[in-house]
């Protein structure tokens, strides 16, 4: 019977000694990156694409096989079709948007996660981390990237005005500096290590069963989630497909079962047969894991900036680890591109640690209030569990109260500083801070007119010469009518958008001044008027 170690190798690259091994000083960069995982290489694609040299270090030379991470959202999509990598995501992922929750055998209820037309991206792709990585190193190394394998990270020293790196290769030890550095290296995170950091948060007790199971199966394309499922005695369980014939189940164990023991084929098998109601299966990967949500205090220490796992973690009901994740780099690109190219002050950089930390509150806290539900560790969490899952069988208004996991969305960063206030009255759009929705626009979509510009999303008697230089204007067709219904986009009105996608401002009466006010805040200019 196969059975990959969760070590097992997916893809393997070559070491190449860089011509910064043999100098007589460190060399200075712009930006160093530390970890080619997916958010790594994502803020390299990005970082790329705007015109600033990157170099990224990883200390593998190698991509894992063991699925990790699958459920990818339509924030990430988005941002991923920013980044050149989508098509292929797409077309290898698996498409869902329909979730149900059962109890015992019965299917309490469904819900349907992009229920309006309109958008380009689908509610959620399920696709295994190792694909995702590797479409994304296809592209940095498509982009002339400095990608450097085997290079481990085992110093770090930071300055007001530098980060001195050391660097182990397998030719020995070499020294770098960086203006900046952007620890994405992951849960275990050494740079966090070398840095003296600690997290802060929750550790649970409650272990998981995640096996990865080659079969031929008819069942569609939904995320199924049981409690109390009568052919397994934990509490959940969980059903995903994945590309390949690959179905992803994961089982919660209870918290002092022998993990060692539990993860062998031979007791994995039993358990995965009583749950499908057949043998024809093949075992392609096995863990067990116990979670956490926690974070670091700050993310940005001087000129060491955390994003990703090495930032915060959170438990996987949700799908908002890798998610969230890619989102920090989203977040950071754009920020970092500005101050290294003098075009903003360096204080910009301090709200992409106050936007993520919120983003990260979001996340714990979802996170946590799902783990409570479907892991109850009191008399009283267990009652009121087992009171919303009888109500929810027929009462629609007790499903709000079922979590089977919040699913991954977007923080809108209430309080951001970059961020001009609302001061008129709007029936519908995203508020300042807020994620835009997408929507159809001409025979493309507005999504894809974020090209790493701030944009002017404008109605039709808004002149084109309003918006300031480096901001693109664009504006609704006459038949752009979706458009205009989601964002309340009437003739004089105006929507500035960052190139991250969120709302920096809008205006119900767009004039130059405010809309070049509200630029210059965005990019963080407000900081220099005080």
């Amino acid at each position: 019977m196969p059975l990959r170690a969760t070590k097992g190798t997916f893809a393997q690259f070559s070491y190449a000694p860089s011509p910064d091994q043999d100098r007589a000083s460190p060399a200075l960069h712009p930006v160093i990156i530390v970890g080619a995982g997916p958010v790594g290489v994502s803020l390299a694609i990005d970082l790329a694409q705007r015109g600033t040299r990157v170099v990224l270090l990883d200390d593998s030379d190698r991509i894992g096989d063991g699925s990790r991470a699958i459920c990818f959202a339509k924030r990430t999509l988005e941002i991923f079709d920013r980044l050149g990598v989508a098509k292929p995501m797409l077309e290898k992922g698996v498409s869902w948007r329909v979730g149900k929750v059962f109890q015992a055998g019965e299917c309490l209820y469904q819900f349907d996660l992009l229920p309006e037309p309109g958008h380009k991206m689908p509610a959620f792709i399920n696709l295994q981390q190792f694909h995702v990585e590797k479409f994304l190193i296809d592209r940095a190394l498509a982009l002339g990237i400095d990608l450097r394998w085997k290079n481990r990270v085992v110093l770090v020293r930071s300055t007001t005005d530098v980060v001195h790196l050391t660097i182990e290769t397998p030719d020995g030890c070499y020294d770098l500096n960086a203006d900046h550095v952007v620890a994405c290296d992951g849960a275990r995170s050494p740079m966090r290590s070398m840095l003296d950091l600690a997290f802060a948060g929750e550790i649970f007790e409650d272990q998981f069963l995640i096996a990865d199971v080659r079969m031929q199966a008819d069942f569609p394309v939904e995320r199924w989630f049981w409690f109390d499922p009568p052919f397994h005695s934990g509490q959940s369980c969980l059903l995903h497909k994945q590309p390949d014939d690959i179905w992803r189940i994961d089982l919660q164990l209870s918290p002092d079962a022998d993990a060692e023991y539990e993860r062998q084929p031979a007791v994995v098998r039993p358990r995965l047969e009583r749950m499908l109601g057949h043998a024809d299966f093949d075992l392609e990967w096995v863990s067990i894991y116990r979670f956490q949500c926690r974070r670091l205090e700050r993310f940005r220490h001087g000129r060491v900036i955390f994003a990703g796992d090495a930032a915060h973690q959170v438990s996987p009901f949700g799908a908002r680890g890798a998610n969230s994740g890619i989102q920090d780099a989203d977040n950071l690109g754009w920020k970092l591109a500005l101050v290294i190219a003098g075009a903003s002050p360096d204080e910009l950089l301090a709200s992409y640690d106050s936007e993520r930390s919120e983003a990260a509150d979001e996340n714990i806290l979802n996170s946590t209030r799902a783990t409570d539900f479907i892991a109850p560790r009191s008399l009283a969490e267990r009652l009121f569990r087992n009171a919303a899952l009888a109500l929810a069988r027929t009462q629609p208004f007790a499903r709000r109260f079922v979590n089977s996991g919040r699913l991954s969305l977007p923080t809108a960063y209430a309080g951001s500083s970059l961020s001009t206030a609302d001061t008129e009255i709007w029936s519908a759009g995203p508020a300042p801070g807020a994620p835009i929705p997408d929507a159809p626009l001409g025979c493309a979509y507005l999504g894809e007119c974020l090209n790493g510009s701030f944009l002017l999303l404008a109605g039709p008697s808004v002149p084109v010469g309003l918006a300031p230089a480096g901001v693109t204007h664009v504006a609704p067709g006459a038949d752009d009518n979706l458009l205009r219904e989601r964002f309340d986009l009437t003739n004089c009105a105006a929507y500035l958008i960052r190139p991250d996608g969120h709302v920096a401002a809008r205006f119900r009466h767009a004039d130059q001044e405010r809309v070049a006010a509200a630029l210059r805040k965005s990019k963080g200019m407000a900081y220099e008027d005080r």
